[in-house]
């Protein structure tokens, strides 16, 4: 997932403190519809445009934008976070600027959580403030016990922890207030892929977020993902490459590991070919290399079948 320059980042986030700390108020839950609002999904979609493109700063700016509209969003909160994270010391910047605006309104539930995300980009960063997100999230379930961004926080920290059951129960009482919540949705669609074993009940929680963010591709990678595990192979190689065309530079997961999951698939279905020419790309672009390279080695001792085997044997 330091330093502490003022940098033209930094000045916006100061002017931001008056603004968070003027205790914003987050959407009734009958009224819940953030991805309805254009004036959310315009910030927020300029945002992931500028945070494949590698231009950190504009996507930062741009996910403050959209949290003015909708401020406890928890897919804005965590691309903000990853805004921050990729620029040298504007993830202390902005920690310190929500750990001033929980100072000025301690009893504001969105100022706690947005800190809490800060904490859990920092200790994916290397700095472990996983107990203090803890604490700042479970505060905000006390202030607001039917705040769905809390939840989703705990969430994730229990997803992290391999606690599936717990991970489940915070997630869907996320979705029990917002139904739309594309991180809650996200990780439930991971969680029932790897510690439930059931993918096609995870992909029934993800398919249609492309339609509420269609800008989002490592939402496309994660779909991908479920479709090769339920043995839907072309649709799988679909969104994975929409993934990787909307993740160009590389950025998020469907950059990194798209093209490998490709190969994969198309080494299951025994087309060798397009899977070395799909690894060579991945090796020019640099992009899970490693991993890409050890596949070609594979290809290339003829430890992979070229065709499928004859029925009956």
């Amino acid at each position: 997932m330091t330093h502490r320059p003022i940098s033209s980042l930094a000045l916006l986030g100061l002017c931001l403190v008056a603004t968070i700390g003027a205790a914003p108020v987050a959407p009734k839950p009958s009224e819940r519809n953030d991805y309805a609002k254009a004036s959310f999904t315009a910030p927020l979609s300029e945002g992931l445009r500028h945070f494949y493109a590698r231009d950190f700063k504009s996507a930062q700016a741009d996910f403050n934008r959209a949290l003015l509209v909708v401020p406890d969003n928890t897919l804005a909160i965590s691309f903000l976070n990853a805004a921050a994270a990729q620029q040298q010391g504007e993830l202390d910047v902005l920690t310190n600027v929500e750990e001033d605006a929980v100072s000025g309104a301690p009893k504001n539930y969105i100022n706690h959580v947005r800190l809490a995300f800060s904490y859990l980009f920092e200790s994916a960063s290397g700095r472990d403030r996983s107990q203090d997100a803890r604490d700042e999230l479970n505060l905000a379930v006390t202030l607001e016990p039917e705040a769905q961004a809390a939840h989703v926080g705990l969430g994730i920290m229990r997803f992290n922890d391999r606690s599936a059951n717990r991970a489940k129960t915070e997630l869907l009482a996320a979705l029990r207030v917002d139904p739309s919540n594309v991180l809650a949705r996200e990780y439930l669609g991971q969680l029932y892929q790897t510690d439930l074993r059931d993918p096609e009940r995870g992909l029934q929680y993800v398919i249609d977020v492309p339609n509420l963010v269609p800008a989002y591709a490592d939402i496309q990678f994660h779909i991908g993902s479920l479709l090769s595990d339920l043995g839907q192979p072309d649709a799988a190689i679909g969104y994975l490459k929409k993934g990787i065309a909307l993740d160009a530079d590389h950025v998020g997961e469907a950059g990194q590991h798209g093209y490998t999951l490709i190969a994969r698939i198309y080494i299951t279905q025994h087309k060798l070919k397009e899977a070395t020419a799909v690894l060579n790309t991945a090796v020019d672009a640099d992009v899970d290399a490693i991993y890409a390279r050890t596949l070609l080695a594979k290809i290339k001792n003829g430890d992979y079948d070229a065709s499928p085997a004859p029925s009956g044997t």
